[in-house]
């Protein structure tokens, strides 16, 4: 849900702060006062295309910033984190775009530089713009079978996580089973390389963590000359006449002689005793570490030698000797793959053509589903839509075959075409009057019919596509009369279910408004302003009554106006 919109130097809008509520919300004024300048601000803000041109003139940049309240969005929370993205702890999100005279834009998810792409998936799982010439997700075919597939609630939902779960078994074997049947010049090329690659690291005989332990033995070596000086003069600064341990040897036999006077002296006495003893011992552990420490320069020489030919295979098969003995395991299952090939393809084919067996079955069973839901969505739409007074519009939702390529299956001996969502793709048709032939709902072409199509569509799906803000910008553009009342009604009904922002210019849905908005300018300092202001009940009387009669206000169209407010009201409460 939309919170807060903050727009600056944008077109003709210097500095607008616009905060919204749940339900409907609509936006009225005169043309031309920047309502749909604030629709195409938020069409930015969730990453549409933007431009130069959207800067105000004499500003070096527009910025546009948003506040969504995360609450029931727990798709948009998971994937702001699967984006790198912190929701924050208050369930909040903020959105920022800015965009530059040079043409930079600069976007950002709760403070975190983020990139056009990413923008655009996170605000558009939030906001649905739909206006009389920008269609999102009902006008573009790709998004029905998603919608079909949210409208079939867990049942359908489940059934094709199990179809899922069987297509990633199809896609490794068919993946495997392609990698070895590739041209059989270019496998024998990759078997001898890997052969080679594999008797090249077996001969160097290679253990575990062998070149952290040269490298160490290796610096131990190298400078056993200065190993033996300090250990020997720190060994001579301990042990000897007049060195440490005889002087604390001298202390503990002064304080032997007194402490008996002076109970306080006696864990001093203790406790230099204790680290005489210790110091002591590791004075002689000096003495013993002297006598294994030799320079042996064959053994440094030998050590070299192997560091440089484990270079060699690092420079090839890893980082590391650990992972060269990888690479090596990994090369040695794929030589005996390579090895015995015929067997291996055998054994795939038979399981590429199991797992596609089973893959049809969970396939059917995902598509049998689909057309009960498609059947309940067409009833629910057409009702709908008969109360748009579009009573002789047929809907259905028509389901095609994915079209077979040469390497897919034969299934009951008809090759099938498996995607990640099944067999078979779907899109909307429509016919909006008797006899005419169904259409694709994305090629429908009359204005109004397309208002009350997706309508009609949209009050079926809303609890289902997943989005909280819906937006129409004047989508009650080419309808009058009864119709009006009908659209005005469908409208109020969705903002039950999510938060809707509506621009329009007719009366009956403005009068449906549970916050409505007027858009004004006026000029100052010979530039344009926009502003903003939520009118109250006796100022939205009158802008109903503006919309009524135009420019005129007289007490005939205030009474009209005070009776469609009384009338929106008392259908709200229904």
């Amino acid at each position: 849900m939309l919170l807060e919109l903050s727009i600056k130097d944008f077109a003709i809008i210097e500095d607008v702060s616009i905060s919204f509520d749940d339900g409907l919300s609509v936006l009225t004024g005169e043309t031309g006062a920047g309502k749909s300048i604030i629709i195409d601000a938020i069409g930015l803000l969730i990453g549409g295309r933007g431009s130069v041109e959207f800067v105000r003139h004499g500003a070096k940049r527009a910025e546009i910033e948003g506040i969504f309240s995360l609450d029931r969005c727990e798709g948009v929370t998971n994937k702001l984190l699967e984006l790198g993205v912190d929701p924050g702890e208050e369930d909040t999100l903020v959105l920022q775009r800015h965009i530059t005279l040079q043409g930079k834009s600069v976007c950002r998810a709760n403070g975190k530089l983020v990139t056009l792409a990413i923008l655009r998936e996170i605000g558009q799982s939030l906001v649905d713009i739909h206006g009389q010439h920008e269609h999102q997700h009902l006008m573009q075919t790709d998004k029905h079978l998603r919608l079909l597939d949210r409208f079939g609630g867990e049942k359908l939902l489940k059934a094709k996580q199990e179809y899922k779960d069987v297509y990633e078994r199809f896609q490794k074997a068919k993946n495997q089973l392609k990698r070895l049947s590739e041209n059989e010049q270019q496998t024998a090329q990759r078997l001898d390389l890997i052969q080679y690659q594999l008797q090249e690291i077996e001969q160097a005989s290679l253990q575990l963590d062998e070149d952290d332990t040269l490298e160490k033995e290796r610096a131990k070596l190298a400078n056993s000359e200065k190993l033996y000086e300090q250990i020997q003069s720190s060994y001579n600064a301990l042990y000897g006449d007049s060195k440490g341990l005889e002087w604390i040897f001298l202390a503990l036999q002064n304080l032997e002689d007194v402490k008996h006077l002076d109970e306080g002296l006696t864990e001093i006495y203790n406790t230099l005793q204790n680290e005489y003893y210790m110091l002591e011992e590791a004075t002689f552990s000096l003495r013993e570490h002297l006598d294994t420490l030799e320079f042996d320069p064959e053994r440094l020489h030998e050590i070299e030698g192997r560091l440089s030919e484990i270079h060699q295979l690092k420079r090839k098969y890893g980082s590391s000797v650990n992972e060269i003995l990888e690479y090596a395991s990994t090369i040695e299952e794929e030589v005996d793959t390579l090895e015995h090939r015929d067997h291996h393809i055998q054994k795939w084919q038979q399981e590429v053509q199991s797992a596609s067996e089973d893959l049809y079955v969970e396939a059917q069973n995902v598509s049998k589903l689909r057309r009960q839901a498609a059947e309940k969505l067409q009833k629910a739409v057409q009702s709908e839509l008969q109360a748009l007074f579009m009573k002789d519009t047929v809907v259905e939702v028509h389901f095609q075959s994915l079209t077979p390529s040469d390497d897919d299956p034969y299934i009951n001996g008809e090759k099938i075409h498996f995607n990640e969502d099944g067999f078979e793709r779907v899109e909307f048709y429509v016919a909006t009057n008797k006899g005419e032939p169904l259409k694709p709902l994305a090629k429908v072409a009359s204005g109004g019919e397309i208002s009350r199509l997706i309508l009609a569509f949209k009050t079926v799906l809303s609890s289902f596509e997943g989005v909280t803000t819906l937006i129409f910008d004047e989508v009650d553009t080419g309808v009058s009369g009864r119709v009006s009342q009908a659209i005005a009604e469908k409208i109020q009904k969705m903002s039950a279910d999510a938060q809707v922002l509506c621009i329009t210019h007719l009366p009956q849905v403005a009068a449906m408004a549970d916050t409505h908005l007027y858009i004004s300018k006026q000029e100052e300092e010979n530039r344009v302003v926009t502003n903003v202001r939520t009118l109250s009940v006796d100022e939205a009387v009158d802008e109903l009554s503006r919309m009524i009669s135009g420019v005129e206000i007289t007490d005939l169209t205030k009474k009209h106006a005070d009776e469609l407010l009384q009338q929106a009201n008392q259908i709200k409460q229904l």
